[in-house]
């Protein structure tokens, strides 16, 4: 009977990890995929140390982008499907926008 006690607890607990977040969260957490959607993000080191040269490159690029969508449509969408609600305000009125 405790096996299935501990079964049931340990479901919920993993059924409300996949709940709706707060609509201020959802922003902070899709403001990545808008960036994205807008242009691909690189960066590249080249370094010299005792072990020799090395070189690093990093490229984060996204379907939304090849796809052409719209940075303020992919955020709206984002922001809904975690959420379960609209943006407080559109993608181009947030302060921390940069696209």
């Amino acid at each position: 009977m405790r096996v299935a006690a501990a079964f049931g607890l340990l479901a919920a607990g993993l059924l409300a990890a996949c709940g709706p977040v707060p609509v201020e969260q959802a922003e902070k957490m899709c403001l990545r995929e808008a960036e994205l959607a807008a242009a691909p993000r690189g960066e590249v080191g080249v370094g010299v140390g005792s072990g020799g040269a090395r070189t690093r490159v990093k490229l984060e690029l996204s379907g939304d982008y090849i796809m052409g969508r719209d940075p303020s449509q992919v955020f709206a969408r984002c922001v809904s499907n975690k959420s379960g609600q609209l943006p407080t305000r559109p993608l181009t009125s947030r302060t921390d926008w940069k696209g």
